[in-house]
This record gives C-alpha cells, sequence and structure tokens, in this order.
C-alpha cells in the first residue's frame, strides 16, 4: 500500500495531518464527507436573509407565466376541491430559500419495484424531512402487450377490461419522476414557512383572476384547446359547468385550469371530476332534503354541509382506513370516500397519504 501525507480541513475549522491509505473506499467515503462539509460551512457564512427570500418568492408569483403555469398551483376534485400550491412553486422557494439540500436515491429495486429515498434538508437549521416513495414496474393499458400477455385484468366503471402490462422504459422513466416530484413538493412545503405560502397563494389567484377577467373569450379558448390536449371535448367541459363556455365567470375559468393542471400532472383524471361533481350534487340535494323535513333537519348539517373530522375520531378511525390503504385503494379514492361523510384537514391528508408510502418501503 501507498503511504501519503494528506492534510484536511474539519468541520471545525481545525487542520490536521494524517498517514492515509489511498484506497477506492476511502477515497469516495472522504469526498462524500468533503461535500457534506463544504455544503453546511457555506450555509452558516451565507445564511438566508428572509425578507430577500420573500421578495424574490413574490416577484417570481407576480410573473403571469409563473402564475398560470399548471404546475404552480392546482385543484383536485375531491369534495368541495382540494387546492394546492405545486412542484413549481416548490421548486422556485427552495431556490429563493438557498440553503436547502433535495437528494433522491434508490434504495431497493426488484423486478416489480423500485424504492426511491427523497430527503429535503434546511441546512442552515440541520432539519432533515425524509419520504420513501415506491414506484411500481407496471402500468394499466386497454389492451395486452403487443404478444399478447398481461400480468393482471380488470374490469372497470364502464365494464371494459384494464390490463396491467409491464411499464417500458419511457413509461417507468415518467412514474418515478412524477412519484418523485410529488414527494419533493409535499416534504418541501413542510420547508416552507406557512406565510410565505399564504401570500404566494393570494398572488397567484389574484393574477389567474385577473388574467381571466381582462380578456375571458382569449382565456376561455386556452383552457378549452388544454384540455382538448388530454382529450376532454368542449362538450364535456359544458355538462360539467350545467352552461356553456361562453357565459363562464373568471372565477369558473380560474377553477377550470387548476382542474386541468391536476390532470395533466397525474394528479386526478376527468373521470374522477364528473364522479366528485355527481356526489356533490347528490349530497347537497340530499341536505336540502332533510332541510324541508322540519324540526327534525336540526341534527344534520345545515344547507348539506358536512362536519369536519375531530382529531378524536380520526385516531379512532384510521387503522379501518390504513388497511385499505394496504389493501391497494388509491389515497384519493379513499380521501374521496371519507369526504362524502365527514370533511377531513389537511394535515389528515398528508397523514394518509404517508400510509401509501410507508407501504411501498415495507414490501
Amino acid at each position: 500500500m501507498n503511504q501519503a501525507l494528506a492534510v484536511r480541513q474539519d468541520f471545525g475549522g481545525t487542520s490536521s495531518t494524517l498517514a492515509a491509505q489511498e484506497t477506492a473506499s476511502a477515497y469516495v467515503a472522504a469526498q462524500a464527507k468533503a461535500v457534506v462539509e463544504a455544503r453546511y460551512v457555506m450555509a452558516l457564512r451565507r445564511p438566508r436573509q428572509w425578507d430577500q427570500v420573500r421578495q424574490d418568492l413574490l416577484k417570481e408569483c407576480k410573473r403571469p407565466s409563473f402564475a398560470n403555469n399548471k404546475s404552480a398551483y392546482y385543484r383536485k376534485p375531491i369534495g368541495d376541491g382540494v387546492e394546492g400550491l405545486g412542484i413549481r412553486f416548490v421548486e422556485v422557494a427552495l431556490r429563493c430559500m438557498t440553503n436547502v439540500l433535495v437528494e433522491t436515491s434508490m434504495i431497493f429495486e426488484d423486478e416489480g419495484k423500485e424504492i426511491h429515498r427523497v430527503s429535503v434538508t434546511d441546512l442552515e437549521s440541520n432539519l432533515t424531512y425524509p419520504l420513501d416513495v415506491r414506484v411500481t414496474k407496471t402500468v394499466e393499458r386497454s389492451k395486452p402487450s403487443d404478444d399478447g400477455t398481461y400480468i393482471s385484468v380488470r374490469k372497470n366503471s364502464y365494464n371494459r377490461n384494464v390490463y396491467t402490462v409491464p411499464a417500458t422504459d419511457d413509461d417507468l422513466l415518467n412514474k418515478r419522476a412524477a412519484q418523485i416530484s410529488k414527494a419533493i413538493r409535499t416534504l418541501g412545503l413542510r420547508i416552507i414557512p406557512g406565510d410565505l405560502q399564504d401570500e404566494a397563494e393570494a398572488i397567484i389567484k389574484a393574477i389567474r383572476l385577473d388574467e381571466a377577467a381582462r380578456d375571458p373569450d382569449t382565456e376561455r379558448k386556452r383552457i378549452a384547446d388544454a384540455f382538448g390536449e388530454i382529450g376532454v371535448k368542449a362538450a364535456d367541459l359544458t355538462e360539467y359547468l350545467g352552461h356553456t363556455l361562453d357565459t363562464c365567470s373568471p372565477a369558473e375559468l380560474v377553477n377550470l385550469r387548476g382542474i386541468y393542471g391536476a390532470i395533466r400532472d397525474g394528479e386526478s383524471s376527468w373521470k374522477s371530476v364528473m364522479e366528485n361533481k355527481a356526489e356533490q350534487q347528490a349530497g347537497k340535494s340530499g341536505g336540502a332534503g332533510n332541510a324541508g323535513g322540519g324540526a327534525g333537519a336540526g341534527n344534520g348539517s345545515k344547507g348539506g354541509s358536512l362536519p369536519t373530522c375531530s382529531d378524536e375520531a380520526f385516531e379512532k378511525k384510521k387503522a379501518g382506513w390504513r388497511k385499505a390503504i394496504e389493501g391497494g385503494k388509491s389515497v384519493n379514492d379513499l380521501i374521496a370516500m371519507i369526504q362524502t361523510k365527514e370533511l377531513l384537514t389537511d394535515d389528515q391528508k398528508m397523514e394518509i397519504a404517508s400510509w401509501a408510502a410507508e407501504g411501498g418501503a415495507q414490501q
């Protein structure tokens, strides 16, 4: 073995001289340690200035091209609608904050799935949020593979066969990128201060509404063309709205823009949008019927509104809900089912979403 004299800069700033063996493993370990130390040293030497972070972030949000980006702000058709800041916002916010490290590494792989560990670290506070993401190597198609083979088959709501087939390299790349992006968004929002999120959300909504109000005809055409690209016809939009597109209000145009973003990013589908619309209309009709039933309606909710699930009730029921997730039920379907009876808070929805990730890590 060759012996070499190395001078090392420690994290504490002191230097030491060591006799080190030049092996591949020692080199890789030293390199990894140097990279980690360099990141934390730079974070200490150049701490973020929150006023500057706020200015930079809100400046980005005020750009119409950013505010109208489908991935900056989305709307999911769950219950009365679930809105939230998207991955594009999180990416910009973390860049404005500086001293934030996002890491992704594959920790497990077999023939059927991959498990990736995604972590977001605030280098200044040394706070890390990790999340394991499970990516299955299959996709669902309306027909078997070219050679006629498939893994499994099921009937969809239209009583048509849906086949589970092995994912191609492109399919797997898209699934992996989508799942990792969702994890980064979820973890990044835990790092970004809530008051900045609220301000940014208000600006994005205002710009979208202003754009729709200033030139509703152009915005209506853009939205119709965007939905057409994902297979949703103008007649489908008319059915959803209950009136023709040319009578849309600016608020309805903003709502459609958010739904388009959720569908385009794989967060939802047009089928689930229409199913949720039907459930909401049925709930309102039932609520109105109860209200007209006299004093007996006093125990129900007013105007068809649903009660919010309390923390105590959530703790009692979450074991059964968790079994549903472990049994293969999707997070969106479970939340939609629950919210036909009671509303969930954002924290409760986030906990339900974490069960799917935990289940993938254990398999």
